[in-house]
């Protein structure tokens, strides 16, 4: 199946894409665009894959499924499109990078300059029914984004894989950490970033694990 995607990405995933259940899923998402208001826009399913190609893949974060509310999502785990109010989860990543690095709280929630370094900032699920949070897990997004996940843990060193909370951790299965860097913590939403994601420092350990790797660090 011909997948419109970056190149790079397409060329390690083809064979995911001739798959049957990633046919399957192809069927699913059409038909919900053309019954259902979904997000993102179908332009954008495959943002955080063209923004930032394979070669240039530094840093893995994982979400579970794209904002669901209008004009949210844009294909980038935990970002938002430029003047859309910051989600209370970013506002708390915000709070810890300055915590962590120094850095300056930004004013917008488009993540797109993290992706432009390298940051792959994927969804396990990468489609959402308006309304409706996890209405398309279980159709194959997820096989397909542990694909995702091994493909990059096979043919990558030296990635740092960030996982917030107890979905994006069990993620760690598919993971070698001999060869990369996974950090782990509760989830930045206000319900549990208490909990000992404000404090754990990720970013600046990212930053210090590629800067120990030659690795051109992150600007967050």
């Amino acid at each position: 199946m011909q997948v419109k995607i970056e190149e790079s990405w397409r060329k390690v995933l083809q064979e995911e894409f001739d798959k049957p259940y990633f046919e399957q899923l192809v069927g699913f998402v059409k038909n919900a665009y053309a019954t259902q208001t979904v997000y993102p826009k179908a332009k954008n399913i495959f943002n955080a894959f063209n923004l930032c190609p394979f070669d240039n893949v530094k840093v893995v974060i994982i979400g579970q499924d794209p904002y669901h509310e209008p004009g949210q999502a844009h294909g980038l785990c935990f970002s938002v499109p430029e003047g859309i109010q910051i989600p209370p989860s970013l506002v708390n990543i915000y709070k810890e990078i300055n915590a962590d690095t120094g850095s300056a709280i930004p004013l917008s929630g488009d993540l797109t300059r993290w992706a432009l370094q390298g940051v792959l900032l994927l969804n396990a699920t990468l489609t959402v029914q308006a309304h409706l949070a996890g209405s398309h897990q279980n159709k194959g997004w997820e096989t397909f984004t542990d694909a995702v996940i091994s493909i990059l843990n096979r043919n990558k060193e030296h990635l740092v894989f960030l996982l917030w909370g107890s979905y994006a951790i069990k993620k760690s299965v598919l993971i070698d950490k001999t060869k990369h860097l996974v950090l782990t913590s509760p989830h930045p939403s206000p319900l549990s970033a208490y909990r000992g994601f404000f404090g754990n420092k990720h970013f600046s350990q990212c930053n210090n694990y590629l800067f120990n790797n030659n690795i051109q660090q992150i600007i967050w």
